[in-house]
Parts: C-alpha cells; structure tokens; sequence
C-alpha cells in the first residue's frame, strides 16, 4: 500500500478563489510540498502538518524538479497523504503533468485538484477580458519560460504574431524585451495594446499599460516583477484605471 498524492492549485491568490476541493484536501494532508505562488493568505492558512518550501525565489529553486517528485514518491511510499501545492491551476505550466507522470509509474495513487487559473482570473480582477466579442474571438495561452535545453523554441512566432485576438503571457517578465522584439519582427503591429498586471488579486496588486514597443522600457522605468500576468491584444483597452 502507499499513501496517495495530490496535485492541488490553489487558484490565483487569496482564499476567496480556492476551491471546495483544494480547502479539504489541504486540511486532510500529512506533507504540503508548497510553492510561494499561492500567496502568503493561503499558505498562512495551512494546517499544521510538515510542510516543505518547494518554491522559486529570484531565479533561484529551492528544490529542483527531480528532488520535489522524488520527495512526493518518498512520502507516498510511507503511506502519507501527500498535498503539492501550486498557484492556479497545476496543469497550466505548473509541471503537474509531469509530476502525474511520475507518480503513476511508481504506482502511487494521485488525485488532480483543479485551480482557478490566474491567466483567466488576473486580468479579469482587472476588467481586462481575455475574450470579447468586438475584439477577440480566441485566445492564446503562453509561457515566457521555454525549458532551456530545448535547442529552438517550440512557439511559432510568425502564427502567433499573425493570429487574432488575444495572447496572454504566464512567467514572461524576465523576457519581455524578447518576447515584444521577437513579436514585432514576425510582423505584429508594435502598436498593439499590452497590460502587465503584478501579485493579481493581492494587496500590492499593480497594473501597467503600454504598446508593444514601449511596454519593455515601461515595465523597466516602474522596476515591474514576477509573478506577473501579461496580456496582448485589443481588449486591454478595456481596462479603466479609475
């Protein structure tokens, strides 16, 4: 027998946005291996069992990914119930796929436990809607931290740059300049509304607007930082800052 784990998302901060599911699982865990991304309202929350940082903090992992899935198995193994908890939804570039992965070819028992996701709920909390029907019948969701082993990236900028509607940026502050350029060359108009919003749904939440061709030297000049939500596309012209 082993214990089971759970990938659990917290949703995108604050516990007004956790789910039924994720609250009762939390409180039924023996280990919650977290990430600092829930917030400091829900980890604050947390009973009182051990609990493990797992985070990324400046660039820096406080665990690498083979130690944080090595740990969850160790824990299974020792018929715990095993709480992973991560900001949003954990299969949204969280690596809970990855971690599923694992887990099923030790044979332990794992449990998905949705989130809401911040790339939906934080430009929301905004009055920025991903999708409009005046301004953008789809959107793309995308992360601006491509696994850096891979030898060529796997976006099609020239598709993404041609495509309509809205493109919205999960972890992409340390290369928006990148991102923004590589944009404007495959022949987006450098125009084109951009909204970065910071810490969506905390106290210290912030939103900064520009264009494509500004936004860089914006976000530089107001010293804007992860974790941020960045959003592409007519419908940031619905944001009103009043």
């Amino acid at each position: 027998m082993t214990g089971k784990v759970y990938l659990v998302g917290s949703g995108p901060g604050g516990l007004g946005l956790m789910t039924f599911r994720a609250r009762e699982v939390i409180d039924s865990a023996d280990v919650i291996l977290y990430d600092q991304l829930p917030g400091e309202e829900v980890l604050a929350s947390l009973p009182d069992v051990e609990k493990i940082d797992v985070g990324k903090y400046g660039g820096k992992h406080t665990k690498e990914q083979d130690e944080i899935e090595k740990l969850m198995v160790k824990f299974a193994q020792e018929e715990k119930t095993v709480v992973r908890l991560k900001g949003g939804d954990p299969f949204l570039f969280g690596r809970g796929g990855e971690e599923m992965e694992t887990l099923r070819k030790y044979g332990i028992r794992v449990e998905m436990v949705p989130g809401v996701t911040s790339a939906i709920a934080v430009p929301e909390c905004v009055g920025i809607p991903v999708t409009h029907r005046k301004f953008a019948s789809q959107v793309t969701f995308l992360t601006g931290h491509e696994d850096p082993k891979k030898e060529e990236s796997a976006i099609n900028w020239k598709w993404l740059a041609d495509s309509p509607g809205t493109i919205v940026i999960l972890m992409g502050v340390k290369n928006l300049p990148d991102i923004t350029k590589t944009l404007i060359e495959n022949g987006m108009d450098e125009k084109k509304p951009v909204a970065i919003i910071e810490r969506g749904l905390r106290p210290d939440q912030r939103v900064t607007i520009g264009n494509l061709d500004t936004i860089s030297l914006i976000a530089g000049e107001k010293g804007v930082k992860p974790p941020a939500i960045i959003v592409i596309g007519e419908v940031v012209t619905l944001f009103d800052e009043e």
